[in-house]
């Protein structure tokens, strides 16, 4: 496995780490300290504000999972790669999308830019 394949796998457990020390703790290892998250719905900065948001998805969608969707695509420091989002083991996902994100020069991810392909209807 490359070692953006794993920065990547270690991102999406970051989004399903439910214990807030640890995701904490995530978000610190895989985020560069002045990185970033922007989608339509949220744009926020820092380690401290990518956790609160991480956290609120949660709260929104308690026991569901963010999967990864196909195979990580990457050059030079940047990536993308598609991702799930429902209920965890195998059942339908009930939002999809894909991230394009570019790394520090340590390997951390400096910017997460998200796009959503399929959102929940209210």
């Amino acid at each position: 496995m490359s070692d953006i394949e794993e920065l990547v796998s270690q991102y999406i457990a970051v989004w399903n780490e439910t214990d807030p020390a640890a995701r904490r703790a995530g978000v610190a290892r895989v985020w560069d300290a002045e990185g970033y998250y922007t989608d339509p719905l949220a744009a926020v900065e820092g380690h401290d504000a990518i956790d609160a948001m991480i956290a609120a998805v949660q709260a929104q969608f308690p026991g569901f999972a963010f999967r990864l969707a196909g195979t990580v695509d990457a050059h030079h420091d940047v990536a993308r790669f598609g991702w799930r989002l429902g209920p965890r083991g195998d059942a339908e996902s009930v939002m999809d999308g894909f991230d394009v994100v570019t790394l520090t020069e340590d390997g951390r991810i400096r910017h997460v830019y998200g796009f959503l392909d399929k959102v929940p209807t209210a």
